[in-house]
């Protein structure tokens, strides 16, 4: 892996993480971004933007897992997604009004690209590929996020620990062996239960033999049970 030193010489025309939507721009256009740009490495558990804040930049993450947020009306945190390498944040600012809509916290040690507004805004204009990727990659989010929550409101919290496995398993890791990002008090927070309740699903899950969890590790050892329990938990 290169270092940064190595990386923040390196054009965008020869990157080796470009987006998909980046990948469609001429030379001249992946210039104008690489003038334009500049490359930060974060610690794990930093703050990288807070909700209400004014947009300058949006941000793409190199490498990385990005926890994204939102503050409830009783001071919570409410999670809406985990964001993962070759992604952008800040979009919805671009389509309404310059400021973030959500906060963004550095699940692991990351790698982001700063591209100026201004310039992400003229590409999206001018070139019509490049907005029908951006597009796509915010109708995607968004839709994944509005069904989890759909589901989410719809279901006991013995349905909602199970969806929060699958997500991670099918959507995050792409396997049924992964070290789970967050706290018990986050997964509580990302499916509107209590870290106790949480707690007990969990455990009951391991007791059954559907996962086993040895702290953040967790093998999820029968899908098809946790499908059902998704499914009418």
């Amino acid at each position: 892996m290169e270092t940064l030193d190595e990386i923040v010489n390196i054009s965008c025309r020869d990157c080796s993480d470009k987006s998909c939507a980046t990948a469609v721009l001429d030379n001249n256009e992946m210039d104008s971004i690489f003038r334009n740009r500049y490359i930060n490495e974060i610690k794990k558990g930093t703050h990288i933007l807070n909700e209400g804040s004014p947009t300058s930049h949006i941000i793409y993450l190199r490498s990385g897992m990005i926890k994204e947020y939102i503050q409830r009306p009783d001071q919570q945190d409410q999670i809406i997604q985990i964001i993962l390498p070759h992604s952008y944040l800040g979009l919805t600012s671009i389509f309404g009004d310059k400021v973030n809509h959500y906060s963004y916290s550095a699940l692991t040690d990351l790698r982001l690209c700063y591209i100026d507004i201004d310039i992400f805004t003229n590409l999206i204009k001018n070139n019509g590929n490049f907005a029908f990727e951006i597009l796509t990659s915010v109708g995607r989010d968004s839709l994944r996020s509005f069904h989890r929550f759909i589901n989410q409101s719809n279901k006991k919290v013995y349905g909602r620990v199970a969806d929060i496995l699958i997500y991670f398993s099918k959507v995050i890791f792409l396997s049924e062996r992964f070290q789970i990002p967050l706290t018990r008090s986050e997964i509580a927070d990302m499916i509107g239960a209590s870290r106790e309740s949480t707690g007990r699903v969990l455990a009951k899950l391991k007791g059954d033999g559907i996962i086993d969890i040895h702290g953040k590790n967790i093998i999820v050892n029968d899908m098809v049970k946790l499908e059902m329990i998704s499914r009418y938990g």
